[in-house]
């Protein structure tokens, strides 16, 4: 009988604690449902008189300016909002329009209620650093009040011996002022109307009234002008266009200041199909054939009753482009992107049946037509559902993916599979035990009895896997990758 390899492998889990900070609050938006009262509240601040409005004001500024970088520009953008609801010709001083302003924001703890499902890659910038050391950079998803979920940083440096040394995190946190895509394809953009099941008739109507790349202006124009002379039933225009509003606001750009620490980024959700939240974003260097590199993340989108793959490309993690995945195959959870193309198309896991591991290919990274299975559950671990957890990592012996299990009681375990470097739809080897699995101190939290994790790297041939706990908080693990490689069943060895 073969003996059992997997006895012998060691996974040294890190001391280090990734837990969020309720001190770490952006601003947002603070309307009323019923937006009559906002007109009222204005009332109320311009009956006060102009000393009284100086010293509430002041008053705010003492109080705030500590946890806010630049509250002038928060009060200005949010005053800006509800700025239509006072009558035309009135003056407001620079007071006024900050103390209104003041008036309609709020506080938001991204971290408060937890801090999990990490990503890493090494960061853009790796020199100055001693021998042997990797620059890195770590996503994670926070979790706030009403479990809205937004997109982290942290940054730091592994050392030779894969001892972490993060970076101090700013008690600052930027929310950066969105960037619509300026420009959207015609061709594209119909092509994911109708995957939404918007009406046809009317998607036509209107796109065939814009050029082949257009603007959100001209969409909009085209919008009102359906509107105000409308040619189909009004139940069904407003329907469409919703739908084809939700699209064009779900690509945007977001650009942070330079000179900021990257602990004070955070990828909040701004469009309405992200409303409830930025699920798990699994990042990847991706590098092309000229070996320049870009990274990339996929996210699942969530406005509280759907899903939506979407896509985060940047190269300095300053600037970030958001773009929708297309596709047949682009409609479920859990993507990951490989780092390079295989036979000159991209690759990507994923998950389309809640159940199985999927691969796909394509020729153009926006767009997912078709995949299939390379990985059912088999062990008593995973019997409930398989999935991947992040995106595979290249080595001599093949692609590396972490997959997670779920098993009895909804307990997630880690495990591992081997993928043929150059026909990755081919699953050479897998491990027959769970990598990790939560231990009684990593069983409590949001959801129990979890340990996931959304992408690892490689240093000093180890491999380097932050995961979370139980929804709530993160740690760090590592394991040989040539004893990690040692440890799986080769699949065709069905002794």
């Amino acid at each position: 009988m073969r003996k059992k390899n997997h006895d012998k492998l060691i996974v040294t889990r890190k001391p280090n604690k990734i837990v969020g900070d309720t001190s770490r609050v952006i601003t947002r938006p603070h309307l009323p449902d019923d937006t009559r009262r906002i007109a009222l509240i204005i009332e109320r601040i311009r009956g006060l008189t102009e000393s009284k409005q100086q010293k509430l004001l002041t008053q705010i500024i003492t109080n705030f300016s500590r946890r806010h970088e630049d509250l002038n520009h928060i009060f200005e953008k949010h005053f800006s909002l509800v700025k239509r609801h006072i009558k035309e010709g009135i003056l407001q001083s620079e007071t006024e329009r900050a103390l209104i302003g003041a008036y309609f924001t709020k506080e938001y703890a991204i971290e408060s209620a937890a801090l999990f499902n990490p990503s890493i890659v090494p960061h853009p910038i790796q020199g100055n650093l001693e021998k042997g050391s990797l620059r890195f950079v770590m996503s994670l998803r926070a979790t706030g009040e009403g479990h809205i979920s937004s997109i982290v940083f942290r940054s730091g440096i592994l050392n030779k011996h894969n001892t972490f040394l993060f970076d101090p995190v700013s008690e600052f946190v930027e929310t950066p002022d969105l960037k619509l895509n300026p420009f959207y394809k015609r061709r594209l953009f119909q092509y994911k109307l109708k995957e939404m099941k918007a009406d046809d008739d009317i998607c036509t109507f209107v796109l065939n009234a814009l050029p082949q790349e257009f603007s959100k202006e001209q969409l909009v124009s085209e919008i009102e002008r359906l509107h105000k002379h409308p040619h189909f039933t009004q139940n069904k225009q407003n329907k469409t266009f919703e739908i084809i509003n939700w699209l064009s606001d779900s690509n945007y750009e977001v650009d942070f200041h330079s000179d900021h620490r990257i602990s004070e980024r955070v990828i909040f959700p701004v469009s309405r199909n992200e409303s409830r939240g930025i699920e798990d974003a699994r990042f990847v260097q991706f590098f092309d054939e000229n070996g320049e590199s870009t990274y990339y993340a996929t996210y699942t989108a969530y406005n509280g009753v759907a899903i939506l793959p979407q896509l985060i490309e940047t190269k300095d993690f300053i600037k970030f482009k958001i773009t929708i995945l297309n596709g047949k195959a682009a409609q479920n959870k859990g993507f990951a992107l490989f780092p390079r193309k295989i036979n000159g198309q991209f690759a990507m896991l994923s998950r389309q049946d809640g159940e199985n591991n999927h691969i796909m290919f394509s020729k153009n990274l926006h767009f997912w037509k078709n995949s299939h299975i390379i990985q059912r559950p088999e062990y008593p671990w995973e019997f409930v559902q398989i999935g991947n957890c992040g995106s595979p990592i290249e080595t001599e012996k093949g692609w590396i993916v972490l997959t997670h299990g779920v098993g009895p009681m909804r307990q997630y375990c880690i495990g591992a599979i081997l993928l043929d470097l150059e026909n990755p739809c081919k699953v050479i080897a897998q491990l027959e035990q769970p990598l990790l699995a939560p231990t009684e101190k990593e069983r409590e939290g949001y959801v129990p009895n979890v340990v996931y994790s959304c992408g690892s790297i490689i240093h000093r041939n180890e491999l380097v896997i932050p995961y979370a706990m139980s929804d709530i908080n993160s740690g760090i693990a590592t394991v040989s990758v040539n004893n990690l490689i040692k440890s799986m069943r080769k699949v065709t060895d069905r002794s």
